[in-house]
């Protein structure tokens, strides 16, 4: 059985944590150009993220969000039944990646440096504008060997290395902050508290042929699922595993 897992962040803060997660993995994935077409996915998402950087200021939010995990997490020391050893490895780790976003430029100031990627933002986010006669600087780099532009990409992105371990670790701590419970979407409905949350996470069966609609913020929410095939909300009890996570 094939089963449809989705998150929906309850705080414009975390959205843009989940937005930034996702276009690194992106980036990520497509530094090796395994196929032709990568470089396209790669820029874009490199280019996505300036924007965002150059509209939030995400280094005080990302270590403000760190002391907050710093701190929660230090109130079970010396609590019994807490595995001691454990916790102080997860804490040297928060301050670990504490101290290299610490000492991290603003996030994006070397791509915004980079000549190469300045020279071709523009152009790039037009439509159909990577085309050779838009971007001849584009076109030459596309034909340097693939080790230089692979040796090109990973500079780039180990520029967004503090970013990317800060952020993993406030999403993964997050994440498993709260475990799945079952519940049921009576007629494909269902509302709850969500007591100052983060993000929802849902698991449920891809044979339902629903999809997920979620409204609310950090304090209650509610979930309507909505046939694929009608666009139709669902009248059908569909059950799901839900995870409120703070």
């Amino acid at each position: 059985m094939t089963i449809q897992r989705y998150e929906h962040p309850l705080n414009e803060k975390t959205r843009t944590y989940l937005r930034i997660e996702s276009l690194l993995r992106q980036a990520q994935h497509c530094a090796t150009f395994s196929d032709p077409q990568h470089y396209q996915v790669l820029f874009r998402s490199l280019f996505d993220l300036l924007d965002i950087f150059e509209q939030i200021q995400l280094k005080p939010e990302l270590l403000k969000d760190l002391d907050k995990l710093k701190l929660t997490y230090s109130n079970w020391l010396n609590v019994p039944g807490v595995d001691q050893q454990r916790l102080q490895g997860l804490l040297s780790e928060i301050a670990l990646v504490h101290k290299e976003v610490l000492g991290a430029q603003r996030f994006g100031t070397k791509l915004k440096e980079d000549s190469f990627l300045s020279s071709i933002r523009q152009r790039f986010n037009l439509p159909g504008g990577a085309c050779c006669f838009d971007l001849p600087a584009l076109h030459y780099w596309l034909h340097q060997p693939l080790e230089k532009r692979m040796a090109d990409a990973q500079q780039w992105l180990k520029s967004l290395a503090p970013l990317n371990h800060a952020l993993q670790q406030w999403l993964n701590l997050t994440r498993s902050s709260a475990q799945f419970k079952a519940q049921i979407a009576r007629n494909g409905f269902f509302q709850s508290d969500a007591d100052e949350a983060n993000i929802l996470r849902l698991h449920f069966a891809h044979d339902y042929g629903v999809y997920p609609m979620v409204s609310g913020h950090k304090n209650r929410f509610a979930i309507k699922f909505i046939h694929f095939d009608t666009g139709q909300a669902s009248t059908q009890d569909i059950e799901f595993e839900l995870a409120i996570c703070s």
